[in-house]
């Protein structure tokens, strides 16, 4: 289309409109408003046209005074003056038999956005408020919150909301629904429009006869309301039932925020209405419309953080499709890491595997990624997978691979031995800084597992002059120096030649400073050198439980239904804590049965005994509430475990307890049925040692909430197959009879209280090795911190439970 704009043609058309030949012929008239429209919205300035435009919305067609008022709307505020001049002829339309033109008038009376105007237009918006067409009461309604808007420090007129709050029973349900738009906008100083239990239950009634952004509308403003009793509160979910399943997304998200507003205290009915939504969820994942399947796939993975199973069984809908645009593929691989299950892992690797050779790198290194995170809990079915990536020699593949293992390396150190055998000839391929500082760290944390560790290193300190990256510069230094400690021989001339060129040629700062920091190390000598480089790694023979606990849905509820789902960018320490594997338990499964029956037959015994016995008082002892959260990462638990809470001068600053729990083979359960009968009563698992390894050992953590302060504990299980050394364990604690052992700091204190005794009280060695086939005596090591002895109790007694619950044949 040409371009229309310039003086020449802005005159022509001042000419045209003050002609009165075309003002008498109304077709040649409008098509010159309609020029001056179309070249208006091209950018071109027409503000000189205005006087000729106010003439021509004095007329009786419909199409010419819209035209007119697109334009009087645009250059209002460029010309207050001659804008009054239009107000008359829209007060005299305000007063039009047509109910278009009244309401045409009235909503551009208020588009004209001018304070000078606002005297005018007040008396027809009050008007407009009591007209009998519904159409213009619309209009009116909308118009008051514009003129709020535009003068927003005025003295609000009582009159008007009264009027306003009247009109929510208006017939007309887009009047009703602009109406709580508009007291939104006018009271929200206030904190909007106020609804109580008569306005509730009328808009409820109505909820139907709204369109589906009006239903969304009023769902929204009704999370503000609270039921005066139960019943109420269920016939109100009765009415809003329907909505939950309904076809549309919006009108779904917005029941489903108002259901978890309403049963804040009711968590069962929140998971049943999570399993509702389940069918419009996985409907709405195959919308046509890319923003809605992005925004329904970010708000799943809310759901999923409560109810992991949630989707489990339709994995399928998650898998990308071809045309499909980057950022909903890689939403979608995010969803597919944690519905990883035993059953399906095999089918979602082979997809994964597929999406590694997308065209978009992007695309790709995010399903590389995604193998990478199944890996700490399928390391071998994985590890195959990313080292034949690495055979198709690709740049950008091999980058993302290459950081993959380190990062399953760092969580899973059992991979190790495979990840450095696949290291080989990697080097000649990557280029990018975030690869070579992978492939680095790799070498010198495994460098004697990798026999050209040494000649890697030396091609790159031979390249450190054209290294532009100081990240890769820095890795080096630290690679090398690692390597030194374990190879020297084969290190000590490049390590050398390295420092030198750290610290008398290079520019940069930060790098010259570490060159400067291992080098006044290493005169300190290599043992120190050691101690600061090479800290303390984890045992192999531990895997780290990705499972994260099922949170509450008031963690996420209040975000639900809103922006922040879709701006949330899941980070690597956030999908570390993503659930992997997800054994589902229900509330009524066989193993809540079980502690429950557990727990009561205790009860019922100590009650019909005189004495009791201590294993009694652990099992009866008072029962604190647990929390899962703040979560804990695997290196802040090995940190407090070895030098934060044990390390106290203070005896009420922490404490240490040893306790043996007799189970009938424990030891031999699955890791995924030991985590979720923790998580069932808020005992988070963090590592363990796999099935039939000796020792066996678990460590675990909680938070207990019991008054005047919170507490967090860390534990222990060891179980070490050894007799000899359970027999020597009880020579060590039976001559504490009627004592607690509790060690805090370094020192033991023996603290004879028989109403808190926790340890062997009334045990003997017959009981502690008998059925040495059957029977796991497992050490429990409890650290806590602060001090709480009555809650370290009720936690020892959960624990208890758990155990007993978990063996296969009854105590």
């Amino acid at each position: 289309m040409p371009y229309l704009g310039n003086d020449d043609t802005v005159k022509d058309l001042k000419r045209v409109l003050s002609n009165p030949h075309v003002q008498s012929d109304q077709l040649r008239y409008r098509n010159a408003i309609l020029k001056v429209i179309r070249i208006m919205s091209q950018g071109v300035d027409v503000s000189s046209l205005f006087s000729e435009m106010v003439k021509a919305c004095a007329t009786v067609d419909i199409v010419q005074k819209k035209l007119v008022y697109v334009f009087l709307c645009s250059y209002a505020s460029l010309n207050p003056e001659l804008s009054l001049l239009v107000i008359n002829t829209l007060r005299k339309d305000c007063q039009d038999p047509n109910p278009m033109v009244r309401s045409l008038a009235l909503r551009n009376m208020t588009n004209l956005r001018l304070p000078s105007l606002m005297e005018y237009v007040e008396q027809p918006l009050t008007a407009g408020l009591r007209d009998r067409a519904a159409c213009v009461r619309r209009v009116a309604v909308l118009g008051w919150a514009k003129l709020h808007k535009l003068q927003p420090n005025s003295e609000i007129d009582g009159a008007v909301v009264n009027e306003l709050y009247s009109l929510l029973r208006d017939p007309d349900p887009v009047v009703m629904v602009n109406c709580l738009r508009a007291l939104e906008e006018i009271l929200k100083e206030e904190g909007g429009v106020a609804i109580n239990k008569p306005i509730a239950h009328h808009l409820l009634n109505r909820l139907k006869e709204c369109d589906v952004w009006g239903q969304s509308e009023v769902l929204k403003i009704l999370q503000r309301y609270q039921p005066h009793s139960e019943d109420e509160l269920f016939d109100i979910l009765s009415l809003l039932d329907a909505s939950l399943v309904s076809p549309h997304t919006p009108v779904m998200a917005a029941t489903l925020s108002l259901f978890l507003s309403l049963c804040s205290t009711l968590p069962a009915v929140s998971l049943a209405a999570l399993e509702r939504v389940r069918g419009p969820l996985l409907a709405a994942c195959g919308s046509a419309s890319r923003e809605i399947r992005f925004t329904v796939l970010c708000h799943i993975q809310l759901l999923l953080r409560s109810v992991p199973g949630l989707m489990g069984a339709h994995y399928k809908r998650f898998f990308c499709g071809y045309a499909e645009p980057a950022y909903i593929k890689q939403r979608k691989m995010q969803v597919l890491v944690e519905l990883v299950n035993d059953d399906n892992v095999a089918m979602l690797l082979d997809e994964l595997k597929e999406y590694c050779t997308d065209v978009n790198t992007d695309t790709a290194q995010a399903a590389i990624s995604a193998i990478g995170r199944i890996g700490r809990s399928y390391s071998d079915r994985c590890l195959v997978i990313l080292t034949g990536l690495l055979g198709l020699k690709q740049e950008n593949i091999t980058s993302a691979v290459v950081q993959t293992m380190r990062d399953l390396v760092w969580v899973s150190p059992q991979c190790s031995d495979t990840v450095c055998n696949a290291l080989e000839g990697c080097e000649e391929i990557l280029h990018d800084s975030q690869g070579k500082q992978a492939l680095l760290w790799l070498l010198g944390t495994y460098g004697d597992k990798v026999f050209s560790a040494p000649y890697t290193l030396e091609a790159f300190i031979d390249g450190v002059r054209c290294e532009t990256s100081s990240a890769v510069k820095m890795e080096l230094l630290t690679a090398t120096l690692r390597l030194f400690l374990c190879r020297p021989a084969e290190t000590q001339d490049m390590l050398g030649r390295l420092l030198h060129y750290g610290i008398e040629e290079e520019t940069d700062m930060c790098v010259r400073d570490q060159a400067l920091l291992y080098y006044r190390l290493l005169q300190c000598g290599v043992d120190e050198t050691r101690k600061v480089v090479q800290g303390r790694r984890s045992d192999p023979s531990l895997g780290v439980l990705i499972g994260r606990p099922a949170e509450p849905v008031s963690q996420w509820a209040h975000i639900f239904n809103t922006l922040t789902p879709l701006c949330q960018i899941t980070s690597e320490t956030e999908l570390v804590n993503s659930s992997f594997q997800h054994t589902s338990y229900q509330p009524n499964s066989d193993l809540s049965d079980a502690m429950n029956a557990c727990q009561l037959q205790s009860i019922e015994e100590s009650v019909g005994e005189h004495t009791q016995s201590p294993s009694d008082i652990l099992v009866t002892s008072t029962i604190v509430p647990l929390s899962l959260l703040p979560t804990l990462t695997p290196a802040e638990f090995e940190h407090l475990w070895i030098q934060g809470i044990t390390h106290t001068e203070k005896e009420q600053d922490g404490v240490c307890m040893i306790e043996h729990v007799q189970c009938h083979n424990v030891t031999h359960s699955s890791s995924q049925s030991f985590q979720a009968a923790m998580q069932l009563v808020n005992i988070q698992t963090l590592a363990f040692t796999p099935i039939n390894v000796l020792p066996w050992r678990v460590y675990l953590y909680t938070h207990t909430e019991a008054p005047p302060c919170s507490t967090l504990i860390l534990g222990e299980l060891l179980y070490t197959g050894n007799a000899n050394e359970e027999e020597d364990a009880f020579e060590h604690t039976k001559g504490y009879h009627d004592a607690n052992i509790i060690v805090v700091g370094e020192q033991i204190e023996r603290k004879a209280n028989h109403e808190e005794d926790v340890t062997l009280e009334g045990k003997n060695k017959s009981d502690l090795t008998k059925d040495n086939g059957q029977v796991a005596k497992l050490k429990v090591t409890l650290k806590q911190k602060p001090r709480d002895d009555k809650a370290l109790r009720g936690f020892l007694s959960i624990l208890t439970t758990v155990l007993h619950t978990l063996s296969p044949e009854g105590e």
